[in-house]
């Protein structure tokens, strides 16, 4: 078993291979909760780790796998990658521990909303795209095994469009699209990695899950439109398989994901849950709307950021 990274808005997963066989995973909602639950479907043998934000919630979460899954071994690591700070002291307790095995956090950003967080960023650039970039800097030592490869899945969205991301702006203060913006620039990381880690055993990869509905999705709109709109949508789902609708479906492209050999697949198409409309849930890869040169550029852009970062957090590390 290879192991992997994965970062997508509802949840964020690292995995490294231990013995026997070892995840750390979060999500107490939403995808990331299905993702868990459908691991523990498949070997309830493994053992996860929660990384959230909220802990409240994820010992909620740990407490509904455990009642359906009561031998598996299930903790909790408190990690905010909306904070450089949290994310900083977060990889320093999975690094210590030595187990780490899969990593998951956040609860995205669904709306168009934006504001400033504490360390002067962007909160849904931050949030989606530099705090795990972060991350992955400071596992870099444990992520980098030719021997054992891992594996940075980043989740997207197909509302990821080049016109609503510019180098120039590219945490996107100025624009009223961050979330579009963030996960273009999710796009362009993932490519910009695969350039510069795959000979040192690390590989990237996009996923998208979809339309899914959950506690977030559910929260745009008063309840009642959901009520009204729902049986439409599930009429359009015969039509458009993007219309996964649940996370056990919008999950799928995930876990088909964590299962593949890194190394065979595309770095530059971005992997989708489908469901037809009978249910059935399946991977459709489809080629990224992006220019090499302008992920690399925005690498160059990121690294910059992280060491003006980084200076304001020496004592930390």
């Amino acid at each position: 078993m290879s192991s992997k990274v994965q970062a997508v808005p509802y949840l964020r997963t690292l995995d490294l291979q231990t013995t026997p066989s070892y995840k750390r995973t979060s999500g107490y909602c939403g995808i990331g909760l299905a993702l868990c639950e459908r691991l523990l479907s498949q070997n309830d043998q493994i053992r996860l780790c929660l990384a959230c934000r909220n802990m409240q919630r994820a010992v909620s979460a740990r407490s509904a796998l455990l009642s359906s899954h009561p031998s598996a071994d299930i903790s909790i690591v408190q990690i905010d990658v909306g904070s450089i700070k949290s994310v900083l002291q977060g990889t320093k307790i999975l690094k210590e521990r030595k187990v780490l095995s899969m990593f998951a956090t956040g609860e995205g950003l669904l709306t168009q909303k934006d504001s400033v967080t504490k360390d002067g960023l962007q909160k849904v650039f931050v949030t989606n795209v530099f705090g795990h970039f972060i991350l992955i800097k400071e596992l870099e030592p444990l992520l980098c095994n030719l021997d054992n490869p891992s594996q940075v899945i980043w989740t997207s969205s197909s509302n990821a469009r080049r016109s609503a991301f510019s180098l120039s702006d590219y945490q996107h203060k100025e624009g009223q699209e961050s979330y579009s913006s963030s996960k273009y620039a999710t796009d362009l990381l993932s490519v910009a990695l695969n350039r510069h880690y795959n000979t040192k055993g690390l590989f990237s990869s996009v996923v998208c899950p979809g339309l899914v509905m959950t506690n977030l999705t559910y929260g745009i709109l008063p309840s009642f439109f959901w009520t009204l709109i729902m049986p439409v949508m599930w009429l359009i789902r015969l039509f458009t398989h993007s219309f996964t609708i649940s996370p056990y479906n919008g999950a799928e492209a995930l876990l088909w994901l964590y299962s593949q050999n890194p190394e065979s697949l595309d770095p530059l198409a971005k992997y989708h849950s489908c469901t037809s409309g009978f249910g059935n849930s399946y991977v459709k890869p489809l080629k990224m709307d992006l220019d090499d040169s302008i992920s690399l550029s925005f690498y160059e852009k990121i690294l910059n950021l992280e060491k003006q970062v980084r200076k304001r957090f020496v004592p930390e590390k």
